[in-house]
């Protein structure tokens, strides 16, 4: 293990830490929060104002961390949005209060989409490159950020069930049970603030550069430029990518071919398998060919399949376009993540990660709201082809804009050929 990793500081293992603890809390916490809002006798719109509170908390914390986590420091932050996310746990874990759950999900790092898109990833991203000596590892860092990420999600999902064992076993009530899971995850919170107590100075901007510009110049005119247009165009790829989020899966297999959730549940296992491992093949493949034409060309095929998927005349065909689909859908991740912090100034990655990640996360919450009526109007499989065509469209865009925008590395291997 020390000889694999010997190219990551320390600072960049004990984000890794944190990420792994992090997204494991995250995954059993996304399969819990509705059901036990449920149990406790809150009404669907309550449990709805609960969940999008979650949401909201996502995108005010990733704009505050936007702006000032170079200014108030980067470990601050983190540590800040650690303690909340303890907080938080505590107060669901002590009380049924309405009020009180409002707020904790105000005030807490709460996840429950199944793939984290909280605050802390715009600052751990702007990081990370510091993390490494070789700037041609940083790709390999982002491939095995996003897999440990995505494990431990997987992870901490199977530790969902962990409620039932122990109303099973020691014969507690079925909320108390559910309730040990939220002190868990506030203890999971205390955990990560040791790992980012233990992060060195190194991760933070130089200090000349931390005498800090206005908010309005935070990104100089050409990272300004660069950075909206990047917006804009994941805007509209994490929109087309709303249509075909987990739970539509899930319902479009069900509805399609009346399969049963345990059969559905092992597809996903085995899809997220292959997403974790093709996180990692991306960064091999950035490596030879760049990292925007590795987001496209893995991109635009997987896209295909998503069409195709809709078109599956059985379940065995479907699955076997679902789990290809599965192997290329999210290469573009780990390759979008680094292709945003080489192309920009160390003090303006911080900024970036987050105005494009903002961007993504309120697009994304836009199109699952309308993929009803699509189904109602055209058909079960009509949000899939209107999403893959548009994420093809985005493609299409991206490459014709960025084709010729590189990482310095990139630039460097092009001279010496």
């Amino acid at each position: 293990m020390k000889i694999l990793f010997e190219w990551i500081s320390i600072d960049g293992k004990l984000l890794l830490c944190a990420r792994i603890v992090r997204t494991f809390a995250y995954g059993f916490l996304s399969v819990i929060l509705a059901i036990y809002l449920k149990l406790i006798g809150f009404d669907d719109i309550l449990i709805g104002i609960i969940l999008s509170i979650t949401l909201i908390n996502s995108i005010i914390f990733t704009l505050f961390a936007s702006f000032y986590a170079d200014r108030i420091g980067r470990r601050n932050t983190l540590l800040l949005y650690t303690i909340m996310m303890s907080i938080s746990g505590c107060i669901f874990f002590v009380t049924e209060n309405p009020l009180a759950l409002i707020i904790a999900a105000l005030i807490g790092t709460l996840n429950i989409t199944g793939s984290e898109t909280s605050a802390f990833l715009s600052v751990e991203q702007s990081i990370l490159p510091q993390t490494i000596k070789d700037n041609r590892k940083r790709n390999t860092l982002f491939g095995f950020y996003n897999m440990a990420g995505t494990f431990a999600m997987g992870a901490g999902i199977l530790i969902a069930n962990l409620p039932i064992i122990i109303q099973n076993e020691l014969e507690f009530d079925q909320i108390y049970a559910i309730k040990l899971l939220f002190l868990f995850y506030s203890l999971l919170g205390l955990s990560i603030i040791g790992i980012y107590l233990k992060l060195s100075s190194a991760i933070e901007i130089k200090e000349k550069e931390k005498t800090l510009k206005p908010l309005s110049k935070t990104l100089n005119p050409k990272s300004k430029k660069i950075v909206a247009k990047l917006s804009g165009l994941f805007a509209i790829d994490s929109f087309a990518g709303g249509f075909a989020i987990q739970s539509i899966v899930s319902f479009w297999f069900f509805s399609r071919f009346d399969i049963d959730l345990s059969t559905i549940s092992y597809i996903f296992s085995i899809g997220s398998v292959l997403t974790a491992f093709s996180y990692l093949i991306a960064a091999k493949i950035a490596d030879k060919i760049g990292l925007i034409n590795t987001m496209v060309f893995t991109h635009i095929p997987s896209n295909i399949l998503l069409i195709l998927l809709a078109l599956a005349p059985n379940l065995e065909i479907a699955v076997v376009f679902y789990m290809i689909r599965m192997s290329l859908s999210q290469m573009d991740v780990p390759t979008r993540q680094s292709y945003i912090v080489s192309i920009v100034e160390e003090d303006e990655r911080t900024a970036s990660a987050g105005i494009t990640n903002l961007s993504r996360n309120i697009a994304q919450a836009i199109s699952p709201s309308i993929t009803g009526y699509i189904i109602g109007f055209l058909s079960l499989s009509a949000p899939f082809i209107i999403g893959g065509l548009l994420k093809i469209l985005y493609d299409i865009v991206l490459y014709r804009n960025f084709r010729k925008i590189k990482p310095s590395e990139e630039e460097e291997e092009e001279e010496e050929r």
